[in-house]
This record gives C-alpha cells, sequence and structure tokens, in this order.
C-alpha cells in the first residue's frame, strides 16, 4: 500500500483536492478514530461527515475534531434520512468546494480507512472505482453464509436486469472522479437506502463514463439480528426492478 499512498501525495502535490464523504448515524464511538486514521494517511483530505441527527451526538464528536483538522466539515441534517440521501448531500457539498476526486465510505470500518489510497490510485484509470467485495482477492468477514449467498445472488440479478459491468453495485466504498459526479442528475433519484449507489451507477454507465472495481477486505459490524427477512429479499429485489423499468428506454 505505500506504493499507492505515495502516488495519492502526488495527486495533493498536484494541487488536487480529495474529499472523502462519510454519512452517519449513531456512529459516536467510530467517528474519532476513523478520522483519526483517514488524516494520518493523508492530512490534506477534506472529509465531510453528513449526520442524520444521530441521537448519540456523533454530529457533536464530530463538531469537537475540527479544530484538530481544518480540512474538516460537518453536515447536520434533520430526522433519518438515510444513507442514500446522506451521501448525494455529501456529494453536492464537494462538488461545491471544487473537489477533483470525490470518495465515499461508511464510519463503521467495514470499510478500511487504509484501502483508500487503492481507490484513489486506481480512479487515475476509470471515472468510478468501486472498492467490490466480489473480486477473486476480495474477503467478507462477519457474515453468515445465507446472507452471504443472498448479496451474492442480488448482485448477479441487478447485473443482468441492469446490464453494468460490475460485480458489486452497493457496497458504498467509492471514488468519482469530478467530472463523473457532476454528470449525475440528483434530481432525478428517487430511490432511497444503498440502491441509490446502483442509480447513481446506471446513470454513470449509460453516460459511458468508464467503471472499475478494486478488492477489498469488507467487515459487517453486526448490529441486532442477522437474519433475513421476507420483507429485505423483497425489497431487493424489487428495487432493482423498479429502476430497471426507469432506465429501459434511456
Amino acid at each position: 500500500m505505500s506504493a499507492e499512498k505515495s502516488k495519492v501525495r502526488e495527486i495533493f502535490k498536484s494541487g488536487s483536492m480529495v474529499a472523502v464523504v462519510i454519512p452517519t448515524y449513531n456512529e459516536a464511538e467510530n467517528i474519532e478514530r476513523i478520522i483519526h486514521e483517514l488524516y494520518a494517511i493523508n492530512p490534506q483530505f477534506y472529509v465531510i461527515i453528513v449526520d442524520d441527527n444521530s441521537p448519540d451526538g456523533t454530529g457533536l464528536v464530530g463538531e469537537n475534531l475540527k479544530g484538530m483538522y481544518p480540512h474538516l466539515e460537518v453536515i447536520h441534517r434533520q430526522g433519518k434520512g438515510g444513507r442514500g440521501g446522506a451521501t448525494i448531500v455529501g456529494f453536492k457539498r464537494a462538488l461545491a468546494k471544487g473537489a477533483d476526486l470525490i470518495c465515499e465510505m461508511d464510519a463503521d470500518f467495514s470499510h478500511n480507512p487504509q484501502e483508500l489510497p487503492r481507490l484513489i490510485d486506481k480512479a487515475q484509470e476509470y471515472d468510478l472505482v468501486i472498492g467490490s467485495r466480489y473480486l477473486a482477492s476480495s474477503r467478507i468477514i462477519n457474515w453468515p453464509g445465507l446472507r452471504r449467498f443472498f448479496s451474492k445472488l442480488a448482485n448477479l440479478y441487478a447485473r443482468a436486469l441492469l446490464g453494468i459491468p460490475i460485480k458489486d453495485y452497493t457496497n458504498g466504498y467509492r471514488c468519482f472522479r469530478r467530472a463523473t459526479l457532476q454528470a449525475v442528475d440528483f434530481s432525478a433519484i428517487d430511490s432511497a437506502g444503498y440502491i441509490v449507489l446502483s442509480e447513481i451507477a446506471i446513470q454513470i454507465h449509460r453516460r459511458r463514463f468508464t467503471i472499475g472495481e478494486v478488492p477489498t477486505v469488507f467487515v459487517n459490524r453486526v448490529r441486532g439480528d442477522s437474519n433475513l427477512t421476507k420483507k429485505e429479499v423483497w425489497s431487493a429485489f424489487s428495487s432493482v426492478l423498479r429502476l430497471w423499468w426507469r432506465y429501459q428506454g434511456q
């Protein structure tokens, strides 16, 4: 990873801005540590925390870190609007700040900050880079077999229906070039949750931007019952079908 970190330093030396968008909800126990790790990798990152009014005070923890890190911003949303909406808010802010590369990641360490230079390095070749859980050298930790099977099946289903040549439609560890996100019509997106990532990918693919994937080690943090529900299965497949219906004529 040291060679990739060196390349990232060269990107900053060229005057480019790299923004990292982190949507949060009840991540007070993680947000400080992940911010420290990001700035240890490179102190020039422009980090945007988009907090959905977390009851545990995540937003306040972020605010308290701003005195230590001048390139840190916290956006406070009213209510719990969901990850997809929070990510879009962060993307728009990053574009407004003039970021040349815009990355997104989760705050709970399911996405390893040490892998971020790999995504940024690959973004020199592709317009969008995805940290993919389904490449040969990728790993998924803390997922029971049934959930892993369902996720893989859902991604195969999405690829067959939507036709985007990627293996992971919903992992939120991504890096975009500025021009790529500028071409996205955010006002047309009416999805919620992680399916927003698929809808953004559809728009990018249909505008003929290039998409690449890099391997990742995805560590699932278990929150309560990890058993699949019928509602979850139906939502995953019906959401993809709805996207296909909306975009099939474009």
